[in-house]
Formats: C-alpha cells, sequence, structure tokens
C-alpha cells in the first residue's frame, strides 16, 4: 500500500495556543490519511482527542473540540496510521508524545523491553504495537528527558523525530540523520515547531532556527534551549522537495516549489521532443511541468483538473477498485485540449505506474495524438528503509522493478547497472516500463540533476530508493 509520512506541529504561548496548534496541525494534512490528534497541557493535566481522518478532514473532525480545550502548549500530529499523540505518566512525570518516522526493530526493541521487565504494550489493529509507544518506552529507561531522547536516537534504526510535552515545554529532536525536518517559528509571545515550515507564514510566525540532525531542543513560551547538539552527518530525504512537501515550504533554506521549477527545467534541458503542450500531473507535478514549459518553450496547459469540493485529498478507500475509481473520478478531462494533441505530463515518481498507466489510456480514448511521460525523479527501484512514504508487499510492485525481473531473468540481479542512467540496461529497463504502461516516450530525472535542483551537498541527502545508498 502507497502511504504518506505524517506530520507534527507544537506551539507554546504566554496566551491560549489551541486555536494556533489547530491550524498548524491541519497544516500537515497533505502528509497523512489515517489519524489526527492534538493534545494540550492545562497547567495541570493533558487534554487530547484523536480521530481518525481517513473520509473527513482534520479540520472538519476536530472542530467541535476546540470549546473543550484550553492551555498555552500543545503538540498535534497527522499520522500514516497510528493513533497519536499519546499521554504517559511515567518517572519522569506526565507529558505527551508524537513522532514521525520509521522504526525497523521494532520487534528487537519490544523483545529488549521485556527482559529488562516493562510489562505490555497495547496493540493496535493486526496486532502491531504503536511505534510511539515504543519510543516512549525507551525514553522511560532513563532518567531525564535528555538522555531517554538520545537512547531512542540511538537505538532505533530507521528514524524517528519526535515531539515530546511536558509540564516544562516541548521537547522537539530531529532524528538522528536529519531524514526529516524539523523548524521553529516565532511571534509575539508564542513559538511553534513544525515540520512544514508552510505552517508559520498563515499564522504570524517567521523561521527562526531549523533543527540539525539528531538535535534536541526545549521550547517554552520564553525561548529556544538546546538540550543537545546536532551531529555531524545529514541525510535529509530528497522526496521531501520532488513529492511530498508542500509548495510553500522550504527546508534547509530550499523552497519546494521553487525546487521543482529548477528541476523541470533541467529536465526540458536534456530532452528532444515535439509536443503541442507540457502538463502536470496534479498536484506535486505541476511545478515540475511549469519549469519544463518555461525552458523549452512549449505552452503549459491543463488537459485535466482536479476536483476539489468533494475530493480535497486522497482518502484511503478499503478497495484498490474504488481507489481507481476515485483516482479517476476527481481528474476531470478537457477534450479540446486533449484531442489530435501531442501531450507531455510530468509527474513527480512512478511508482507502481498502474495510475500512470490509466491516465494515459484513459488520454487516448479522448483521441490524444502522443503521450509523452516526464519522471521528477530516477526510477524507484528499492523501496525506502527510513521513512514510511512506502510500504508494500514487494519490491516487484515497483514498476521499475518488475521491468528488471523480465529483462534479467533471474533472481541474481546486478541492480547499479539499472541505477546508473548512462548503463545500457538502465535504458532497456526504460524502454520496457513505457512499453508495457503505454507510453509514447518516457524519460526519467537523471539522479545527479535532480540533487543539483535541490542545491544542497550530495552527500547530504539521502537517494536510498533511487540507488540503494543511504
Amino acid at each position: 500500500m502507497f502511504r504518506l509520512l505524517g506530520g507534527l506541529f507544537g506551539v507554546v504561548s504566554k496566551h491560549d495556543c489551541v486555536m494556533d496548534l489547530y491550524f498548524g496541525t491541519d497544516y500537515h494534512s497533505h502528509l497523512g490519511t489515517s489519524r489526527g490528534g492534538m493534545a494540550v497541557w492545562t497547567g495541570k493535566s493533558f487534554t487530547r482527542f484523536i480521530h481518525n481522518i481517513e473520509n473527513i478532514q482534520f479540520r472538519s473532525k476536530f472542530e467541535m473540540d476546540l470549546s473543550a480545550m484550553s492551555g498555552n502548549m500543545g503538540i498535534g500530529c497527522i499520522s500514516d496510521y497510528e493513533a497519536q499523540p499519546l499521554t504517559v505518566r511515567s518517572h519522569l512525570g506526565n507529558y505527551a508524545i508524537t513522532t514521525v518516522g520509521r522504526i525497523n526493530n521494532i520487534d528487537k526493541i519490544v523483545e529488549d523491553c521485556f527482559r529488562k521487565n516493562l510489562i505490555h504494550f497495547l496493540e493496535m489493529s493486526e496486532g502491531e504495537i504503536n511505534p510511539t509507544e515504543v519510543v516512549s518506552a525507551l525514553i522511560d529507561q532513563e532518567d531525564s528527558f535528555k538522555d531517554g531522547i538520545l537512547r531512542a536516537q540511538e537505538t532505533i534504526d530507521g528514524s524517528c523525530t519526535m515531539l515530546v510535552l511536558s509540564s516544562k515545554g516541548i521537547y522537539a529532536a530531529r532524528d538522528f540523520y536529519g531524514r526529516t525536518p524539523l523548524i521553529v517559528g516565532k511571534k509575539d509571545g508564542a513559538f511553534c515547531v513544525t515540520f512544514e515550515s508552510c505552517a508559520l507564514t498563515n499564522l504570524g510566525y517567521k523561521t527562526v532556527y531549523e533543527l540539525g540532525p539528531g538535535e534536541i531542543i526545549l521550547l517554552t513560551p520564553d525561548g529556544i534551549e538546546q538540550i543537545s547538539p546536532p551531529r555531524d552527518k545529514m541525510k535529509i530525504c530528497a522526496f521531501l522537495w520532488v513529492y511530498f512537501g508542500y509548495p510553500s515550504s522550504a527546508y534547509e533554506g530550499i523552497n519546494v516549489e521553487i525546487m521543482r521549477n529548477i528541476n523541470g527545467s533541467i529536465l526540458a534541458r536534456n530532452d528532444k521532443v515535439d509536443v503541442d503542450y507540457v502538463c502536470g500531473i496534479p498536484d506535486s507535478g505541476i511545478a515540475h511541468a511549469i519549469g519544463y514549459s518555461n525552458e523549452a518553450k512549449i505552452p503549459y496547459a491543463r488537459p485535466f483538473v482536479k476536483y476539489t469540493p468533494t475530493w480535497s485529498r486522497s482518502f484511503m478507500p478499503q478497495t484498490r477498485e474504488v481507489r481507481q475509481k476515485i483516482a479517476k473520478m476527481k481528474l476531470m478531462p478537457i477534450t479540446d485540449l486533449i484531442e489530435g494533441k501531442r501531450l507531455l505530463f510530468c509527474d513527480d515518481s512512478i511508482v507502481r505506474g498502474t495510475q500512470m498507466s490509466e491516465t494515459a489510456q484513459l488520454l487516448y480514448s479522448y483521441n490524444a495524438k502522443e503521450v509523452h511521460i516526464r519522471s521528477a525523479c530516477p526510477p524507484l527501484i528499492f523501496n525506502c528503509k527510513y521513512l514510511n512514504f512506502s510500504r508494500m508487499r514487494t519490491e516487484l510492485d515497483l514498476a521499475a522493478r518488475r521491468a528488471i525481473k523480465k529483462l534479467q531473468g533471474n533472481d541474481s540481479i546486478d541492480l547499479d547497472k539499472y541505477c546508473d542512467h548512462n548503463c545500457e540496461e538502465y535504458k532497456h529497463m526504460v524502454d520496457h516500463i513505457a512499453k508495457q504502461l503505454g507510453f509514447s516516450s518516457l524519460k526519467y530525472q537523471a539522479l545527479p540533476d535532480m540533487l543539483d535542483a535541490i542545491g544542497l551537498p550530495h552527500e547530504n541527502l539521502c537517494t536510498y530508493c533511487w540507488n540503494g545508498k543511504s
């Protein structure tokens, strides 16, 4: 199943913080599709609400809870599947905690906890243990929040960015290698901490600090206290800019929309194709397409528009058939811009390829003359093992891996050749994908060009899903 990552937001204020917390958390709704939650410290205890948001937006679901919440410190989250924030009572005191990331060694951590006589963990559906509860169990094995968070960072295989709300303030900790961002905003009388910087502007905050890899701070209404310094090595996820980051957000000082414009421009510079229009797959492909259009001097057009009044975001219907139906229903064609036209579509990525293939066939059914596809990132060859943006049963769900399997014909596969855009094996793979999915042509962005478009040193970016190197 394709999954999103999750987002988090926290506020400490000299006044009531609930409205800022509500809207700030809501600005992360594009990052998760399952659960939303908020917890506020009242001065004596926590008030907390968690709701299922699979079929209704966070803002609508939580609006009725606002009158029951008050306090000057709070944290909120949009989660990809687990209920959070959790409220915990331990020897460290009462606290609330929310996390973003992925714990690959969760079973080992749980077994280690059992051996130390930590009695139990509550199970979620299908017998899974809430990862945020496991993080809290690691924290509680130490004598301070600092040491507990450090223990969690060093124990977890994967990544874990977290907010821990105590009676003193919010402990904010970026994951060990900084694969996800954590940004501090300030306005008169308040500070906030957020995954997405886009949450700041309309709430009146200005970015004042961005945590480094593994850094821990304590945020209070009076300021920022560094609890543990940043680590030297950073591997921030490059997919933040390509796909799941919001256009108005910036990470490490690099704006998402601008990166996508540059990325599309580089795609066009290295491409030769004669088409009538350049188009973007809504929404994350649009900025790449605008960059391509401007560079290639080919008109930008919208042969599809997204119907947003009732399908403003992609929820998670229970069956594949319903998901496919919704994916089709919310993209509405403009036939005058399709019939007889040679169209080039930019998209953020090609994962399974199923939806893109269906889109191409739909365009042909409206008499498009040609459908050329340009992916803003290289072929996805590995499932992400650091974040939760995808959890597939097998890597053969990936269009590129299926093509490699077909071309290679055996289980002994040298994947390095398929990761290198200069190799013949790579070119055969791309041609195979284009043929299987029914495209007039297919071209992927080269990895070095995509990293150049981001603008950070290449060694600071995680590229595991494209080349298997973290």
